[in-house]
């Protein structure tokens, strides 16, 4: 078992580089296998959920090669077999393979996916969007079998405008006969990147980025270069960071219109932000006013960065609210936060967040991936030391967190216990 321990209370300066993100390159490395030929992903991020997905690859005989933040695969050998329950279950996007595997064979059995416990996350969306499509889904406890003779074209309303099921429906489309229509679809930025990544391919997408994406079903997709688009969840976590502990603490290669959201109430609190192209630099202040937050699909605020904001939030003065709108298990960092110090209060899916408190280390758990990083940004806020378990969650998002808290001046380390 790993630990993470922290000791807090100081400074941090100098720049911390931001990787691919992990909810593009989840999408990308499933669909890859659409190709008929070779698909070249730069700007990878070295993270638990890639090395997962490019083991389901190799099961499937796809071949793959890994460089310096680069992965080449090759699936003119693959194998549609049934993906087994232990390679499923390591991640949530493991369900990607669904849609993929479903748009080129026309047939796949796997098992349904796992992930952080943040709430009930169904794949029925994603199921009546392929049953749209012309496929039948059979389960047998948590085992699926979707399958069609023919994929065709369909108008498709998704009741919720869910990234996942927006992108597997875009994978099983993009070689249906004909045209299908997403309606109500996702608009986060990680669609555009699949979208872009399948049209370097040869797909006809159309609308990604808006509610309605079309898609012209295509009879063969072929080599490809992508790169992955810098990751906004993790740029907006170590600006929160920067927020409490930054002397200043510059976040690089960025898009800051991708957390513009975050960026607002950050100003609101009365963080001092210098935003530019690629970056923006923080600068931490003895005192913020309260700022509450309301969870949204993007652009609103990003249900991934609320459990670090509320982290923030127990150094603003006065009362703070925070209210998660779409994963109803989203506060198990809450009772850490409170042995840390905090003063919070949840109720009906609010927290209610009294400022400032005096964060004093001890030990935490990394309840799940963003708990995580709230739990790290906690730990280094925090006077003394923070030792957190369950680190498995935090490197499952975080591209080499210790290294590059390390080079801005944190005293951070994983051991093995």
């Amino acid at each position: 078992m790993k630990i993470m321990e922290i000791e807090g209370g100081r400074d941090l300066s100098g720049t911390i580089r931001i990787s691919g993100a992990k909810n593009a390159t989840v999408a990308l490395i499933p669909a890859a296998i659409l190709t008929d030929e070779e698909a070249t992903i730069c700007n990878v991020p070295e993270i638990t959920d890639t090395d997962a997905l490019c083991d389901i690859l190799k099961e499937l005989n796809v071949d793959v090669k890994r460089a310096s933040e680069s992965v080449v695969i090759n699936p003119k050998d693959m194998k549609n077999v049934e993906i087994a329950e232990a390679f499923s279950k390591k991640l949530r996007a493991s369900y990607y393979f669904m849609g993929a595997l479903l748009g080129k064979y026309h047939k796949v059995v796997m098992y349904f996916p796992g992930g952080c416990s943040i709430g009930a996350r169904p794949i029925d969306l994603h199921l009546k969007g392929f049953e749209a499509l012309g496929a039948t889904v059979k389960s047998e406890g948590n085992k699926y079998t979707v399958e069609a003779e023919e994929l065709k074209g369909a108008n498709i309303y998704l009741d919720i405008a869910s990234v996942g099921a927006t992108i597997n429906i875009m994978l099983a489309a993009v070689r249906a006969k004909g045209k299908t229509v997403i309606d109500n679809a996702a608009k986060e930025p990680e669609i555009v990147n699949v979208a872009t990544f399948l049209n370097n391919m040869g797909a006809k997408i159309t609308g990604a980025g808006t509610s309605t994406i079309k898609i012209e079903g295509v009879t063969h997709l072929g080599k490809c270069f992508h790169e992955v688009i810098p990751d906004r969840i993790e740029a907006g976590t170590y600006v929160i960071i920067g927020a409490l502990c930054g002397n200043p603490l510059k976040v690089d290669n960025i898009i800051p219109e991708h957390i513009d959201a975050l960026l607002s109430k950050l100003e609101e609190a009365g963080v001092q932000l210098e935003v530019g192209a690629d970056y923006v630099l923080v600068q931490k202040q003895d005192k913020y006013t309260a700022t509450s937050i309301k969870t949204a699909v993007y652009p609103g605020f990003a249900t991934d960065l609320q459990q670090p904001f509320t982290v923030l939030q127990t150094q603003m003065t006065g009362k703070s609210k925070t209210t998660e709108t779409i994963w109803e298990n989203r506060f198990m960092h809450i009772p850490y936060l409170k042995e840390l110090g905090a003063n919070i209060e949840v109720k009906n899916q609010t927290a209610t967040v009294l400022g400032p408190t005096k964060l004093t280390g001890c030990e935490v758990v990394a309840t799940d991936l963003r708990a995580g990083a709230a739990m790290v940004a906690a730990g280094l806020k925090a006077e003394g030391k923070t030792t957190i378990t369950n680190v498995e969650h935090i490197l499952r998002g975080y591209e080499s967190i210790v290294e590059k808290l390390t080079n801005v001046g944190a005293k951070i380390k994983i051991k093995e216990v």
